[in-house]
């Protein structure tokens, strides 16, 4: 009984250690043998190319000349040839808005005609229809004032009033004897300022006479 035993023992370990070592052996083989999936090149694609595609920003086109053109035609000319940042201002330095483009003409341009960035601001000085351009074609507004009186005398009311500092104390007078009230003042042109110009200017109330543009001051 002792050796029989002894022999089912034997035989119950040897069958254990059969079973366990050749799984182990084939688990270490699978593991050396497999590649990362994550290394494997994705066809057509190239992962040293990290450029953008290009925005276009700086593109460039013709600028054609549009100086004597109607302020409407002169911004749908611009427009087909690619320049949309549009902008207008009064070429007499009145500071008046253009309301109706196709009452206004085009007296100056900036920038000049030819090759230009799509993007670039396009600026027409313009007056209305039935006036003359300003020599040189345009007709700088006033700077902004600052401790000395501009000299505002032929400038319009509305510019005056922008050029200065937006805490002064303005009164304007219809210096034509008939007692008008200012309503409109890019239509009203400045005769005399109290301080005049050069004057010391800080802080202190400032009076303006003025008449209508086509009057005699």
């Amino acid at each position: 009984m002792r050796i029989t035993r002894t022999s089912s023992a034997a035989a119950l370990l040897l069958t254990v250690l059969t079973a366990c070592g050749p799984a182990d052996d084939t688990g270490a083989d699978a593991k050396s043998e497999v590649s990362p999936a994550s290394t494997a090149p994705v066809a057509g694609a190239d992962s040293s190319d990290t450029s953008e595609e290009p925005t276009g920003d700086d593109s460039t086109a013709a600028l054609p000349d549009m100086v004597g053109k109607g302020l409407q035609s002169a911004q749908d000319e611009a427009q087909a040839a690619g320049f949309y940042n549009l902008m207008s201002h009064d070429a007499l330095g009145r500071g008046r808005n253009q309301i109706l483009d196709r009452g206004w003409k085009v007296c100056a341009q900036t920038p000049a005609p030819g090759t230009q960035s799509t993007d670039t601001k396009v600026d027409f000085g313009t007056v209305k229809l039935e006036e003359t351009c300003p020599a040189g074609g345009d007709q700088a507004e006033p700077a902004e004032a600052g401790s000395t009186m501009p000299d505002f005398v032929g400038k319009s009311v509305k510019v005056a009033r922008q050029a200065l500092d937006s805490s002064a104390s303005l009164t304007v007078d219809d210096v034509s004897g008939n007692d008008r009230m200012v309503l409109v003042e890019s239509n009203w042109q400045v005769c005399s300022t109290e301080p005049a110009a050069g004057e010391s200017l800080d802080g202190q109330p400032v009076r303006i006479g003025a008449v209508k543009f086509g009057e005699s001051c």
